[in-house]
């Protein structure tokens, strides 16, 4: 592997010019493909396998039509204080704003409230439900322009009015404003690492050109694959950050290289044939925790994932090749300032940060390991009372309409409101599916938990019928779960009495089905994502313990991160710092979007550190000395990457969106744990524990695994140069 990268960057040092031309020729390709590509479509959720999706599907073939995902908006009116809507003069101005919604060219109809019945009993708040012939994607600007203008109106003749449902829904992009200050942080932590804009700027500019590359090809396949709009989140952000990461660490090696005496060219090649490697390996673990989300069973995540995994390769690919040319076109403009004016390039100091902290591990390494396994272990501990959700408009800050329109309906119609359940009865080949239907809904009426049964919908065959379960409870509270189990679990013997069957769906139904389907798949994820990681460290390190820690570790620092979610998103400590109006459920996906996030980033800061240690075992360093050269080396860019991937996550916690904010707080606690407590800390206290141990290998199993020369063993004789001497006097100092 070393050997054969050594040729890759050394080609693409002496063939600069084609290499880069050949890259800008696949740029334009893809993106001409992408201007010229259909608009992706907005394929929706879904999730098979669950019976709230059964039961969606039944009334999709059922009642044709009437399950179209045209953009709905759900117009709120609440009377001043000590009045009624149903006053004349509020009355009036209810029904003219109702008028003003319904003469929209993209409305399909608006309800008079008064007619549909949708009066508080109380009088006070009133709800009219306008629908549009078009899905919330082609929502014009003059539409959003004519329904603000509307609910202004009706609020200039006295009322409280505020408005939900999908036609609400901004569709701007969240996280643009984050990824650029996560650039911005990104280019001063390289300038300080490096000292040279040059070299903060190669490392940004070709991880741009990589995410403008999957991107674009993302965009341009939307269409033949079935990609949705919002495939392309997860490898937007992914192929930003390892495109970072891959080309610092090239960029370093190289820089050491040439501290060392090595001509521009052999610096080139030594640089992608040893850091390339770790690229590599570090890269295929990305790959394998992306690809592995199909596990969960959820379409849209198998494509994002999928997606995702796309973008590294092209990171990948883009630092093994992309970068050394680079290189070449540039080969001192890389160099501290120092270097360049002095003309000479000396070689770096042997005591660093790196070096002294490593040194004051390996004196201590029995406390620190104790010490940062009881820390992550306390973080953990709130992982235990997870409660997994789909957070809805009552999880948006209160100065949003839709949250406003939210609470409203919970107060004038109760809290169960805003969460209807839909009982989906199939009565095919029953001879008085009346009769069944309205057995069954009278028998889920008197479910304790319901407030609210409708009148049953039939469809035209007369086979299939639907009503809404209002229950008393919000959606994301834990009693509406226990009622929707309540209700399935009484199924069977209403059914055997009816002869008809009924399913539970809606979208307070999908989400807790979507919930369980999750929490239940985190595990079969885990094992395959970790145990396939495994197997692939087993032949990067050659060792058993070194990947088996390398896992535990990770799990340490996934768990620990989830416990501080739970702490500040679903509990409330803290949450006031971060602008967190809401608590409640953590978001369904969010365990795997970590899991499978952290894992690659977390087995990157592994290869890279590491292998630099087992490079210099593998050399005849002791153990211990192995552990302190690894972070001369390596631990002042694997801080500079952790600190590059914490400021991109970070700065999605100033979003207003809490499930986005969840997301990204999520994820720097991830990275911070992971890097700074795990791999800086835990990591070098267990290899001084285990000593030479820590590189042992079964004979058996030595024989079995393939060799693929990551420490760059052959790399001497293929570039005909010494290798330098070690350090003669790092013994003593450890």
């Amino acid at each position: 592997m070393a050997t054969f990268l050594y040729r890759v960057g050394r080609l693409a040092f002496r063939r600069r010019w084609y290499v880069a031309l050949v890259w800008a020729a696949v740029l334009a390709a893809v993106g001409l493909g992408a201007l010229k590509a259909p608009g992706a479509a907005d394929e929706g959720f879904s999730m098979p396998g669950i019976e709230s999706q059964k039961a969606f599907d039944l009334m999709e073939e059922r009642f044709p039509g009437a399950t179209a995902d045209g953009a709905t908006a759900r117009v709120v009116f609440v009377a001043p204080r000590g009045e009624k809507v149903t006053a004349a003069e509020h009355r009036k101005a209810v029904e003219d704003t109702v008028a003003q919604l319904a003469d929209g060219s993209q409305v399909a109809s608006a309800v008079n409230p008064f007619q549909a019945k949708a009066v508080s009993k109380d009088g006070t708040t009133a709800y009219a439900t306008v629908t549009y012939k078009v899905a919330a994607d082609d929502f014009t600007d003059a539409s959003k322009a004519q329904l603000r203008k509307a609910l202004d109106e009706a609020r200039d003749a006295g009322l409280t009015v505020d408005a939900g449902g999908t036609a609400m829904d901004d569709r701007g992009g969240a996280g643009g404003a984050a990824e650029v200050i996560g650039v911005a942080i990104a280019a001063v932590v390289l300038l300080v690492t490096f000292g040279s804009l040059a070299a903060a700027g190669l490392p940004l500019l070709t991880a741009i050109i990589g995410v403008g590359v999957s991107m674009a090809t993302i965009l341009a396949l939307s269409d033949a694959l079935g990609l949705s709009t919002t495939t392309g989140t997860l490898a937007m952000m992914l192929g930003l950050a390892v495109g970072i990461d891959y080309a610092l660490f090239v960029v370093s090696r190289y820089r050491e290289e040439r501290a060392k005496g090595r001509a521009p060219q052999e610096a080139t090649a030594l640089a992608v044939g040893t850091a390339g490697s770790a690229v590599v390996f570090a890269g295929l673990t990305v790959v394998i925790a992306l690809a592995g989300l199909s596990v969960v069973g959820i379409p849209m995540l198998t494509k994002m994932g999928l997606a995702a995994a796309g973008a590294v390769v092209v990171g990948v690919l883009i630092a093994l090749t992309l970068v050394p040319a680079f290189l070449g076109f540039w080969p001192n403009a890389v160099l501290s300032r120092r270097a360049r004016r002095s003309g000479r390039v000396e070689q770096e100091r042997r005591d660093n940060g790196g070096t002294r902290w490593a040194r004051f591990v390996l004196r201590r390494p029995l406390p620190v390991l104790i010490l940062g396994v009881l820390g992550l272990g306390a973080l953990a501990l709130p992982m235990t009372s997870l409660q997994l959700g789909m957070p809805g408009d009552e999880a948006k800050p209160a100065s949003t309409t839709e949250r406003r329109a939210y609470d409203a309906l919970a107060e004038g119609f109760g809290p169960g409101f805003n969460g209807p359940l839909t009982v989906v009865v199939d009565a095919k080949g029953d001879d008085d599916a009346k009769g069944a239907a309205a057995t069954i809904a009278k028998e889920v009426g008197a479910t304790e938990g319901v407030v609210s049964v409708s009148p049953a919908r039939f469809n035209e065959a007369g086979d299939t019928a639907v009503f809404s379960v209002v229950p008393s409870t919000a959606p994301t509270d834990e009693r509406t779960k226990n009622l929707v189990t309540t209700i399935r679990g009484e199924r069977p013997g209403v059914e055997s009495a009816t002869g008809a069957t009924f399913e539970v769906t809606g979208t307070t139904a999908l989400n807790i089905d979507i919930s369980e389907k999750v929490q239940s798949a985190l595990v079969p994820y885990l094992i395959v994502v970790v145990g396939l990681a495994i197997v692939l460290l087993l032949v990067v390190f050659r060792s058993l313990l070194v990947p088996l820690k390398a896992a535990l570790g990770f799990l340490l620092s996934v768990l620990a991160a989830l416990g501080a979610v739970v702490v500040v998103f679903q509990e409330g400590h803290g949450s006031g710092l971060l602008g967190v109006e809401t608590t409640g459920p953590i978001m369904s996906l969010m365990p795997i979007f970590l899991v499978g996030i952290v894992f690659g980033l977390a087995m990157d800061y592994e290869v890279f550190l590491v292998s630099r240690m087992r490079e210099a075992y593998v050399h005849g360093e002791t153990a211990a000395q192995a552990v302190t050269s690894g972070f001369r080396h390596s631990a002042r860019v694997v801080v500079a990457a952790a600190l590059i991937m914490i400021a991109v996550f970070a700065g999605f916690i100033g979003e207003s969106d809490s499930m986005i904010k969840m997301i990204g707080f999520g994820l720097a606690a991830a990275v911070l744990l992971d890097a700074f407590v795990v791999r800086m800390a835990l990591v070098p206290a267990v290899l001084a524990l285990l000593g030479d141990r820590a590189w042992w290998l079964p004979k058996w199993l030595e024989r079995a695994l393939p060799r693929v020369d990551v420490e760059g063993e052959a790399l001497t004789r293929a570039a005909g140069l010494p290798e330098p001497a070690p350090a003669p006097q790092e013994a003593a100092r450890v």
